[in-house]
Parts: structure tokens; C-alpha cells; sequence
């Protein structure tokens, strides 16, 4: 959106002066148009959603609110990383990008930004953030940090996303592992309530992305990618989608039998309850050949996961 400014001028009979609109010089929209193309290969929402998981888990292992600096280090840290593997995902996809109408608009397929660049971006990004992790946290931190960048960008994106069926399930691990790091983070170590958590974010996705590649299915198709929806039928889809609902929902419940107290447990074991219903009625629609509408349960996945930590946040504050 370019900046508009206004300045007087008299109009051609030479009265009374009149506004006109000015657009700000083409260098600044230039600049803009460049650090929004940046910004988008981060994929912020993507960042917004890692964070929800990470601040929580560090006030849990530090029995309440860590030094503001370590949540500063970490939060950076983290963004930074989750920025990083998310340029690396978009340089390595630029392929099947410009194939799908869901992402043919990104930098890259758009051509706003080489590929060159995006690849030396995206490096000094995960350089940067390892640095800031093995300087001002632990060891543990910054290995763990380290190993979901490779792991997201050459494992899944690279490998797995590109020959199985069973790619969300494996690439889990990515979404998972700033729980680990928040907690390595404050402890230098990782406990059960830790794993439980982890848990809780790896399980999640399924039941979480399945409803998107069920919406872009044809998009998927189209670019060679097998997600399940793709490959399977929709019963197939369905089920596994409330298979991961209710393994994410009991493992919920490990931390709480792990020593969190109700102010963590009852509420999720509200949402949870909310989550399965809203996963068995997306089942149910798909085998009574009616409209699925999976974008429903992809939005009340994200406010689930959301309050769940929240609630752990609390409960680590109480």
C-alpha cells in the first residue's frame, strides 16, 4: 500500500484551492514491497502459533515466570529459527510453489525474491538464531534448535513431504520441538511433563493440517504431492483425523497426572472435549456424503492448542 500525501492547488478557473493526492516516492514503496516479501517468506503466522507453545513450557519448567531476559533471548531465538526454516521451506519448494494456487503467490514463485537471496536469507537467519541460543542459553538448547531447523527443511520438506502419505505425521516432530527448546532453555534438560507437552503439539497436527490438505487437496494434487487427502479416501482422512484428536486429547491429560493441578486440567479437559466433538462431526458429515467443511476444525485446532497452554501457562503462575 503506497503512502498518500496531499497538497494544495488551485484549480483551473483559480479558485478556491483544492486537495490532490500525492503518492510517496517509488523508491519507499520499492523498499516496502521488498521487506514485505522478506517478511512473508518467514511465514509469521507460522512463528505467531510456535510461540504460544514455547512461553509456556519455559514458565512450567521454571515453576513460574523465568527472567525476562532468557524469554527475550528465547522468543527472539526462536522466531528467528522458526523464520529461518520457513525461508529454507519456501527456497527448497519453489518448484511445486508456482503450481498451486495457494502459494503461487509467494515471493518466489512471484519472483520479488531470488532465489539466491532467499537461500543466503534464510541461512543467515538460522545461523543467527543458533548463535543467540548457544550463546545466552545452553547447549541443549541450541542443538535442539539447530536440529529442527535440518530436520524441518531436509527431512520433511526435502524427503518426506515429497514421498509419503504419512508426512504430517513424521514432520510432527518440527511443530513439536519449540516445547523442548523453551524447556531446555530454562533447565538445560527435559523432563516428563516436557515429553507429555511434546506430545500433546505432535499429535495435534494431524487433526490440525489434515482439514487444510483436505481444503487444498486439488492444489496438492496438481503439484505432485501426496498428502493423505490426496492419496486416500475421505473416510481414510477422517479417521485418522479423529485418531490424532483423541490421542491428542489423553495426552493432554499426562501432565496433569504428571503434577499440574486443576487450574491446567479442567480446562483442557473442557476443550478437549469441545475438540473431539468437533472432529467426530467432521467425520460424520464426510460419511453422510454431506459438505465437511473442514476449515471449521482447523480454526477451534489452533483456539484448543492455544487455550491448553495458556492454561499451562496459569497453572505455572498459581
Amino acid at each position: 500500500m503506497s503512502m498518500i500525501t496531499e497538497r494544495p492547488v488551485s484549480d483551473p478557473a483559480g479558485q478556491t484551492p483544492v486537495r490532490t493526492a500525492e503518492k510517496a516516492p517509488a523508491g519507499s514503496r520499492d523498499l516496502r514491497a521488498v521487506v514485505a516479501a522478506y517478511v512473508s517468506l518467514t511465514k509469521p503466522r507460522i512463528v505467531e502459533l510456535l510461540l504460544v507453545t514455547t512461553v509456556p513450557a519455559m514458565m512450567l519448567a521454571h515453576g513460574g515466570m523465568p527472567s525476562l531476559w532468557l524469554v527475550a533471548v528465547v522468543l527472539v531465538g526462536g522466531s528467528l529459527a522458526a523464520g529461518a526454516a520457513s525461508v529454507l521451506n519456501c527456497y527448497i519448494d519453489r518448484d511445486i510453489d508456482q503450481l498451486m494456487r495457494r502459494t503461487k503467490r509467494r515471493p518466489l514463485p512471484a519472483h520479488t525474491v531470488t532465489p539466491r537471496n532467499a537461500l543466503i536469507f534464510g541461512l543467515v537467519l538460522a545461523a543467527v538464531s543458533i548463535a543467540l541460543m548457544a550463546a545466552f542459553t545452553n547447549l541443549l538448547a541450541a542443538g535442539l534448535t539447530l536440529a529442527a531447523i535440518v530436520y524441518y527443511d531436509l527431512v520433511y520438506t526435502l524427503w518426506l513431504k515429497r514421498t509419503t502419505a504419512a508426512n504430517t505425521f513424521w514432520g510432527g516432530a518440527c511443530g513439536a520441538a519449540p516445547v523442548l527448546i523453551g524447556w531446555a532453555a530454562v533447565t538445560g534438560s527435559l523432563s516428563p511433563v516436557a515429553w507429555a507437552l511434546f506430545g500433546v503439539v505432535f499429535f495435534w497436527q494431524m487433526p490440525h493440517f489434515y482439514p487444510l490438505a483436505m481444503k487444498y487437496k486439488d492444489d496438492y494434487a496438481r503439484a505432485g504431492i501426496p498428502m493423505l487427502p490426496v492419496v486416500a479416501s475421505v473416510r481414510r482422512v477422517n479417521a485418522e483425523i479423529v485418531l490424532f484428536a483423541w490421542l491428542t486429547v489423553l495426552t493432554s491429560l499426562a501432565p496433569w497426572a504428571l503434577g499440574l493441578s486443576p487450574v491446567y486440567g479442567v480446562p483442557t479437559l473442557v476443550v478437549g472435549a469441545i475438540f473431539l466433538v468437533e472432529a467426530h462431526k467432521l467425520a460424520g458429515r464426510a460419511s453422510r456424503g454431506e459438505a465437511v467443511k473442514p476449515m471449521r476444525l482447523f480454526h477451534w485446532s489452533t483456539t484448543y492448542l492455544t487455550i491448553v497452554f495458556a492454561a499451562a501457562a496459569l497453572d505455572a503462575l498459581i
